[in-house]
C-alpha cells in the first residue's frame, strides 16, 4: 500500500501520516504500508513506485489521504502515477470522503471521537471546520458530511472553510450562535495538524465555541477506512494486499 498526502511545511502533518501509516500496517499484519507527499516532505509517490518496480514489485495500491476529490486527486496523482513509470500495476482508491456520494460510517465514528475527546459536551450545534476547495463537487461533499454528522448527533451542523470558500469557521460560529444556539462546537475535517487547523483553532476559540476538535490524524477508524478502500480497490486482485515485499 502506498499512503499518499497532500504534504505541509509543518512537520506535525508528516508525522501524522506516519502515525497513520503505522496504524494501518498493524490492522493488517505483514502489508507494508508506505508513506508519500505531493509536497514539502519526501519521497513523493512516484519515487515510492518506482523503487517498488526496481524491487521486482508488479502491483501496488495507492491510496490519496485527501478528504474530497477535488484538483490533488483529478490531476497530481494520476500525474504521479504516470511518473512511476509503467513497468508496475497502480490502482488508486478513492478518496477518505464521501465515494459516490456516500459518507462512509467509519468517517463518521472518526469525527464523533475527536468530538468527544474535545470536551464541550452539551452543545447544541456544530460546524465542520474543512480546508476548503473551489471544486463545487468537492464542497458538496463537505456538505455532506455536515448532513451526516448533524443528523447522527441531531444537532444543526454547519460548514466553513478554512480557504478558498466561504464562509471562515468564525462567521459559521457566530451565525449559529445569533439564530439561538447556546452551545456550539467545532469538528476538525482535517487529516493532521498544521497552519489551518490552527487557525480554526484560533479563530473558533475567539467566536465563542465551546471546543473544537483535533484532526483524525491516525484514529482506528481512519485506519479502517483505509483499508476498506484498499480492499475495494482491489478486488479481483487475488493476493494483491498480502504479498508486496517492503521496498528498503
Amino acid at each position: 500500500m502506498v499512503l499518499v498526502a497532500h504534504g505541509s511545511r509543518d512537520p506535525r502533518a508528516a508525522e501524522a501520516t506516519r502515525a497513520l501509516a503505522r496504524a494501518v500496517a498493524a490492522a493488517r499484519p505483514g502489508v507494508p504500508v508506505l508513506p508519500s507527499w505531493l509536497d514539502h516532505t519526501e519521497p513523493g509517490p512516484a519515487v515510492v513506485l518506482r523503487e517498488l518496480a526496481a524491487a521486482g514489485r508488479s502491483r501496488a495500491v495507492l491510496v490519496p489521504l485527501l478528504l474530497t476529490a477535488a484538483y490533488h486527486r483529478k490531476v497530481d496523482i494520476p500525474a504521479a502515477v504516470a511518473a512511476g513509470g509503467a513497468s508496475i500495476d497502480v490502482r488508486v482508491t478513492e478518496v477518505l470522503g464521501p465515494a459516490d456520494g456516500v459518507v462512509d460510517a467509519r468517517l463518521l465514528g472518526g469525527l464523533r471521537r475527536r468530538l468527544a475527546e474535545a470536551g464541550p459536551g452539551g452543545y447544541d450545534a456544530l460546524v465542520l471546520a474543512a480546508a476548503g476547495t473551489r471544486d463545487p463537487r468537492a464542497r458538496g461533499s463537505v456538505g455532506r458530511v455536515a448532513a451526516a454528522l448533524g443528523a447522527e448527533l441531531g444537532v444543526r451542523c454547519r460548514v466553513s472553510y478554512a480557504s478558498a470558500a466561504p464562509p471562515a469557521v468564525n462567521v459559521a460560529v457566530a451565525k449559529l450562535r445569533a439564530g439561538g444556539a447556546g452551545r456550539v462546537a467545532v469538528a476538525a475535517y482535517f487529516l493532521a495538524p498544521g497552519l489551518f487547523h490552527d487557525g480554526v483553532v484560533a479563530a473558533a476559540g475567539g467566536a465563542g465555541a465551546v471546543g473544537v476538535a483535533d484532526p483524525l490524524t491516525d484514529l482506528p477508524e481512519l485506519a479502517e477506512l483505509v483499508l476498506r478502500r484498499v480492499d475495494d480497490a482491489s478486488a479481483g486482485w487475488a493476493g494483491a494486499v498480502t504479498d508486496v515485499a517492503a521496498v528498503r
